[in-house]
């Protein structure tokens, strides 16, 4: 029995592009269904992917995180590819990327942006990205190179034990940091990344956006690697302690007295909050121990991606592809 595919495209007011993204999409994988969710458009998003043959879904709370929440609640497949449906990731390249999702096989295949024309990544995404990213790689691995790619494939059990909590663009992030955190296995794939097609425009808000993710990789932090975050908070209350107690001390060497009694209260405060604060690190760690394990248990309850013995791969259009070169460079 072959594997089922689902293609899941978010849109908000996409009416110039969202056709040729399902066109696209289509022609790459024709045995696979394509979702367009309308995430509550006010042109003609719906009518567009509707004639070019997507089934259209409704997600009226307004955010990417909520679409893709929504999907993955929602459509079961063997392999789910999520693409934005603005046409400036190349559709064409779906079957390269399913393919060497069973081939690995992986839980996650991303397509890592190549910029091939100008403007097409604008300065300051590309500044953010390259910033956010490499704080995600210093906190939870270094493997991944483009967080927030909006074009990926993932396995059953990646989607099902996902929590999708993240409402708007930060989601990508959530994915990357799921992935990682739980070691789950990861290919890039390099695929083209172009400007938008007349008569679209960027959902993206460079700095509210940028803001936004960096509190979701944060907020992350304090809840996926809290020993870590309440390690680096007793420590900053610890030296203030000591910086306001060796005063104090050096009065009581030098004179057998201790003249600043509100000093060291104070000082011998903050260093018992500092203690609680560090052991509360260690408590919280436990408790994100036992999460994770019962997340990963959840992953294990569905099988690894298996392609059929029938299937075989397909280039989309550009020759064989390099399944096993692709995944070695990518990771």
């Amino acid at each position: 029995m072959d594997p089922t595919i689902a293609c899941v495209v978010p849109c908000h007011n996409e009416e110039a592009a969202v056709g040729k993204v399902v066109r696209d999409l289509r022609a790459a994988l024709p045995e696979a269904v394509v979702y367009v969710y309308d995430n509550a458009s006010t042109d003609r998003t719906v009518d567009v992917a509707r004639e070019a043959g997507a089934i259209v879904r409704q997600e009226p709370r307004k955010g990417k995180g909520n679409v893709i929440r929504r999907a993955f609640a929602d459509v079961d497949a063997d392999a789910l590819l999520i693409i934005d449906g603005d046409d400036t990731y190349d559709a064409s390249r779906a079957r390269d990327l399913v393919d060497l999702l069973f081939e690995g096989p992986y839980d996650q295949v991303v397509g890592a942006r190549r910029v091939t024309h100008d403007g097409a990544y604008r300065t300051g995404h590309a500044a953010g990205n390259r910033l956010l990213t490499g704080a995600v790689r210093s906190l939870f691995g270094n493997d991944v190179t483009d967080m927030l790619s909006g074009y990926r494939v993932f396995s059953r059990r990646f989607v099902k034990s996902f929590p999708a909590l993240a409402r708007e663009f930060e989601t990508e992030t959530e994915m990357t940091i799921h992935a990682l955190h739980l070691r789950l296995p990861t290919a890039e794939l390099p695929v083209d990344y172009r400007v938008r097609p007349a008569g679209g425009e960027s959902k993206l808000r460079t700095y509210r956006d940028g803001w936004r993710i960096l509190r979701v990789i944060l907020d992350l932090a304090r809840r996926e690697r809290p020993s870590l975050v309440h390690t680096a908070v007793a420590g900053v209350l610890a030296l203030v302690s000591v910086l306001l107690g060796i005063p104090v001390i050096a009065d009581f060497v030098r004179t057998g007295t201790v003249p600043r009694v509100p000093t060291a209260i104070l000082a011998a405060a903050i260093m018992t909050i500092a203690a609680l604060v560090l052991l509360v690190g260690y408590i919280l760690e436990s408790l994100t121990h036992m999460r994770q394990e019962q997340t990963r248990l959840v992953h294990l309850s569905y099988p690894a991606p298996v392609r059929s013995p029938h299937h075989t791969v397909r280039g989309a259009g550009t020759g064989p592809v390099p399944v096993r070169k692709a995944a070695a460079d990518g990771t």
